[in-house]
């Protein structure tokens, strides 16, 4: 099986397909393990700022998670005002585009001179950079495990690669505070490899509810309440009021939810008797 590929495994990909993302990771050079590169990014790097115009930045849910949350923006707000709606073609599932300024050059709305205004919260893609990252299944890792591979996107304009410090793709990930992503990420990345695999994209209803489950929690949240949704569910009580509080939570009943509706009850999730 062809490894599956993080919609944020670089940051200036033409588009987070699968074919197109591994054949951009294939001209890197790869990064195994426990061996170092040399980078940093911040205000005396001469290029500072200078990869964060013209993106096509895919959004994955937990990135509009993060990001929504710290602008306290509802979904709709955000989706509206903040993105571009794309459907994938091999899925039909729905994806979101940050959208750029209209200031000359195109930059990210967020850049300002002193940098990122939404750094604690900044998208996956930009955290990982200048890593690219790869993953494929891992049954022998258990449910959801993935084995990983690490490309270096060293382009021509970056100066970070002239800076001193020393990194593996272990640190790197770690500093940037990637691990909570990329748990969220490969699930997706799951669900919509088992969708292609399936042959059948999904239909309106289910890419419809993809678009509520995954990208909008505040109003996924009301929706629960209103449809009784998890009063149908088999569904441990503990689990219930961590869905009904937390949107982490609520993230990760979504694709389980979605994956119920797609392809029928899973071993995490099943209908009441």
């Amino acid at each position: 099986m062809p490894p599956q590929n993080d919609p944020c495994a670089a940051d200036q990909t033409p588009n987070p397909s699968g074919d197109q993302t591994q054949a951009f990771l294939d001209s890197l050079p790869e990064i195994g393990p426990g061996q170092s590169f040399r980078f940093a990014c911040h205000p005396g790097v001469p290029c500072f700022g200078a990869c964060c115009s013209d993106l096509n930045l895919m959004l994955t849910p937990y990135d509009v998670l993060r990001l929504r949350r710290a602008l306290d923006e509802d979904s709709r707000t955000f989706i509206t005002t903040r993105a571009e709606l794309a459907v994938a073609p091999d899925t039909n599932l729905p994806q979101l585009r940050l959208r750029m300024s209209d200031a000359p050059g195109n930059p990210c709305p967020f850049l300002r001179a002193e940098g990122c205004s939404v750094y604690a919260d900044r998208p996956g893609a930009c955290r990982t950079y200048p890593l690219g990252r790869a993953t494929r299944p891992d049954p022998e890792g258990g449910p959801g495990a993935v084995r990983e591979r690490f490309f270096l996107v060293q382009e021509p304009h970056c100066r970070g690669f002239e800076q001193p410090t020393e990194w593996t793709s272990d640190t790197w990930l770690s500093d940037q505070g990637l691990p909570a992503y990329n748990a969220a990420n490969d699930r997706v990345m799951a669900l919509m490899a088992r969708i292609k695999e399936s042959g059948r994209p999904a239909n309106p209803k289910h890419a419809n509810m993809a678009l509520l489950a995954l990208y909008q929690q505040d109003a996924f949240a009301r929706f629960l309440a209103d449809m009784n949704v998890l009063d149908r569910l088999d569904l441990p009580a503990e689990r219930r009021a961590a869905i009904l509080a937390d949107e982490e939570a609520r993230l990760g009943f979504a694709l389980d939810w979605l994956e119920m509706l797609i392809f029928g009850p899973t071993e995490t999730l099943r209908p009441k008797a």
